[in-house]
């Protein structure tokens, strides 16, 4: 049934019809009926889109998808919670887990670089229900932050003019966000290359700020591990005294505001599916990714835990999008607590600059999702269309109309319903990298049924399968425990419902196109593992390798 160029043996002998017949796919040689289960080649081509995004590109979105305002201010609300020690052991920990869904993912990922990646592989490998479920609800993620971050946008400004409208702001970014996506996919990667050199040089310059002012320059003199005996290395959360009960519980509510801070790393996946030579590029940036939350992110939480206390009142002098106008940063703090008083609106500047790349990515990210729904047959197909640039217009347009909900912060009322929509988003990433890891669970499966060797893939994710079973148990445990809060001091109802209305949602899709269209799950040797993927022979980009130690430099660090 099954013939030799799936045996994972040679080259696949490119010279057959196959490879005749479509150099740049390789078409399955299974009698199996995929529009059951998802795309189908003849039926269903794969969008129009354009391999214009390069390898720095992918490298910088990789790093810009996460540095974000989870980093310059969510930092400061774990440490506030859990303490520096607390704080740094969430992030480490989380880090593995964000690790085991960058693994999984850039296993199927340069296999079958296409659009809308998270909503095709669901529905291709395991389910066409999950597919839906998980698209619309990431979707609708990115739709509603873009909101939040237009909001953002609005309060840095009042920063340095109270008397600005936010609503001002809201207008003038969005329509500038929607001309920028826009524009073909190389300029949004060129954007988001220079917007993510900003929040690196910021991280970079604030580290080597902390271990001066940790040394004893500004006016708290030598700091050294003070912060860590007192207030001291954990936060009791909710309950007063000395009770580990009590520490563990401020531990696991920094782990989520960790995962919060973490998302965004999965953006690799989507821009996959318009990135020159992905079976090279990708790899490359899932490699680093490792290292980059080494660096980023838990050397960060590090440095903030040694130069600012965790009884720091302004840690949480703000909430929600009010927030983000810096002024609970613990970068701002730390600047303050040495006397450094220019340093609020250097970071208020770089937080614009936060912002602005994130509603970017949002609009980005959120019109390919839309365009991945089109594609399986869960979204109108006219949202694949798109521009003589590769750009998918409707979808673009579609998504930024959510930014529109950011003028309800306009008036007092609207907050009760930004709330919600924040949480949404927030446990809607969760939901999405426990689903990546089960994706991968089922990839494995599948190439297993057709007898392909991992061996043979373009990039071969480590410690499988039980790095992405790792990944999939404790991102499901966050995602039921994340609120345990509404079931301490007596169960309240409002902060339930608040929590769990991302999950809850999620059932309500998943269970409600289960019933109306019945479709069956995927069994593996039925998981289409053919449509949109690259072949050996169809990868001939023209690279140019660096000869100067710091031109070389630089490219391993951007690509």
């Amino acid at each position: 049934m099954a013939s030799d160029a799936w045996s994972g043996k040679g080259k696949m002998e490119a010279e057959g019809p196959i490879m005749q017949v479509q150099p740049e796919y390789v078409v399955n040689n299974y009698d199996v009926d995929y529009e059951k289960h998802g795309a189908g080649r003849e039926s269903n081509p794969l969008p129009d889109l354009k391999r214009k995004l390069k390898s720095r590109h992918l490298q910088m979105i990789a790093i810009g998808g996460t540095i974000g305002t989870g980093l310059f201010i969510g930092s400061g609300t774990a440490l506030a919670h859990a303490g520096p020690v607390g704080a740094l052991i969430a992030y480490i920990f989380v880090g593995t887990i964000v690790y085991s869904v960058m693994t999984a993912l850039g296993e199927i990922a340069t296999y079958i670089p296409i659009p809308g990646s998270f909503t095709s592989y669901a529905a291709r490998l395991i389910d066409p229900s999950l597919g839906f479920s998980m698209g619309w609800i990431y979707w609708f993620s990115w739709a509603s932050t873009f909101a939040l971050e237009l909001t953002a946008s609005g309060l840095i400004i009042q920063f340095w003019d109270a008397s600005i409208s936010i609503a001002i702001f809201i207008g003038i970014f969005w329509v500038m966000i929607i001309a920028f996506n826009m524009m073909p996919v190389g300029f949004y990667g060129e954007m988001e290359f220079w917007f993510s050199s900003i929040k690196v040089l910021a991280v970079i310059g604030f580290m080597i700020f902390a271990i001066c002012m940790n040394a004893g320059v500004g006016q708290e003199g030598y700091i050294g591990f003070r912060y860590w005996k007192h207030p001291g290395p954990f936060v009791p959360y909710l309950v007063n005294g000395d009770d580990s009960l009590a520490k563990f519980v401020g531990f696991w509510s920094c782990l989520i505001q960790a995962g919060f801070s973490y998302q965004g790393t999965e953006l690799v996946g989507i821009a996959a599916g318009e990135t020159e030579n992905p079976r090279k590029t990708v790899p490359a940036a899932i490699r680093k990714t490792f290292f980059r939350i080494v660096f980023f992110f838990i050397l960060t939480v590090f440095f903030i835990g040694i130069v600012v206390p965790s009884n720091d009142p302004t840690l949480l002098s703000g909430s929600g999008a009010s927030a983000s106008n810096g002024n609970s940063s613990p970068f701002v703090i730390a600047a303050r607590r040495a006397g450094v008083n220019a340093l609020p609106d250097i970071i208020n500047a770089v937080l614009l600059t936060v912002v602005l790349s994130a509603a970017n990515s949002n609009v980005y990210s959120g019109s390919r999702i839309i365009v991945g729904l089109a594609q399986e047959g869960f979204a109108p197909r006219f949202f694949k269309r798109t521009t003589k640039g590769g750009v998918p217009y409707y979808a673009v347009g579609f998504t930024a109309l959510f930014g529109l909900l950011g003028f309800l912060n306009v008036s007092s009322s609207g907050s009760t319903v930004f709330t919600w929509l924040l949480q949404i988003s927030g446990v809607a990433g969760f939901i999405t990298w426990s689903s990546l890891n089960a994706c991968h669970l089922a990839f494995q499966r599948a190439l297993k049924a057709r007898n392909i060797s991992r061996d043979v893939l373009p990039y071969k994710a480590i410690w499988q399968p039980w790095l992405s079973w790792y990944g999939l148990f404790f991102n499901c445990l966050i995602i039921l425990t994340q609120g345990f809060t509404a079931f301490i001091g007596g169960f309240n109802k409002k902060n339930f419902f608040i929590n769990y209305l991302s999950l809850i949602l999620f059932v309500v899709l998943y269970a409600g196109h289960k019933i109306i269209f019945r479709p069956a799950f995927v069994k593996p040797i039925e998981a289409d593992l053919d449509t949109g993927r690259t072949s050996p022979e169809s990868d001939n980009w023209e690279t140019t390798e660096p000869t100067t130690w710091y031109g070389k430099a630089w490219r391993w660090f951007t690509g």
